[in-house]
């Protein structure tokens, strides 16, 4: 099986487009949440997503722009972002978002992996640090293979010995297209970010994905890409629908 992980796309249809035009061949996807919010392609990005016809894990963002979360727990660029999202969705998708189902989800034909947007045990936690990994990479009932999102940082954690040890991608450079395949260690437990589609926060611009291969065999691998998409265009929209200018600017540094 190849599993295509897509996480945080946040409206920004140009780098979605960018993803799958350089998505190898795949058999399965899963979204790992967030589909709108911060940029400002919300209703086109919609209807890519649900034509996939796949599982989707609902993000804060996705119920903060359906409007089943208090604007309050935002900051105020976030709360903006919402706002404008909430107000300029159609209803068929706003009434898609608010029945995305909250995570983990552990569908039967995918025996083994486990996808959640923040964590296993908290939707909206971030899973930054090796403490929060440790109270999430050992549950009894979980998966041994969690994919999550929430961070925008492409990588995750391994559990070695009982404790974790955090991984990333090691890309030489900062241009062009790029890949990275990670190995699993049989018997070992994983929590693996795919990385953001639509706002990367790990100092790296481009456009963030995985694709996740299960052999017949006991190996199992992660194939991390980076690729890079029309960044001005994006930037564009998000000034031409009078967003803040700090959710254009933050794309063109990764943060």
């Amino acid at each position: 099986m190849r599993l295509l992980l897509l996480s945080d796309i946040h409206a920004n249809l140009e780098a979605l487009e960018a993803c799958l035009a350089a998505t190898p061949a795949y058999d399965r996807i899963v979204n790992l949440g967030d589909v709108v919010g911060y940029n400002a392609s919300p209703n086109e990005v919609c209807e890519r997503v649900i034509a996939m016809n796949a599982p989707v894990v609902r993000g804060n963002h996705d119920r903060a722009c359906a409007g089943l979360t208090d604007l309050k727990e935002f900051n105020p660029v976030a709360a903006i972002s919402a706002y404008w999202t909430k107000n300029t969705l159609q209803p068929d998708y706003l009434d898609w978002l608010r029945a995305l189902p909250r995570g983990p989800l552990q569908p039967d034909d995918f025996p083994g992996l486990e996808f959640v947007h923040g964590a296993p045990l908290d939707e909206d936690e971030y899973l930054l640090n090796t403490a929060a990994a440790d109270d999430n990479i050992e549950l009894p009932g979980h998966a041994p293979l969690i994919f999550f999102g929430h961070t925008h940082i492409q990588g995750g954690f391994v559990d070695e010995d009982g404790e974790s040890r955090p991984f990333r991608p090691p890309y030489e450079s900062l241009a062009g297209p790029v890949q990275h395949t990670m190995w699993l260690t049989p018997g070992e437990r994983y929590l693996i970010n795919p990385g953001s589609v639509g706002q990367p926060r790990d100092s790296d611009w481009r456009a963030a994905f995985a694709l996740f291969e299960n052999s017949a065999g006991p190996l199992a691998s992660v194939t991390f890409y980076r690729v890079p998409y029309d960044i001005k265009k994006t930037q564009e929209r998000i000034l031409s629908a009078q967003l803040p200018e700090r959710l254009a600017s933050r794309l063109q540094i990764g943060r």
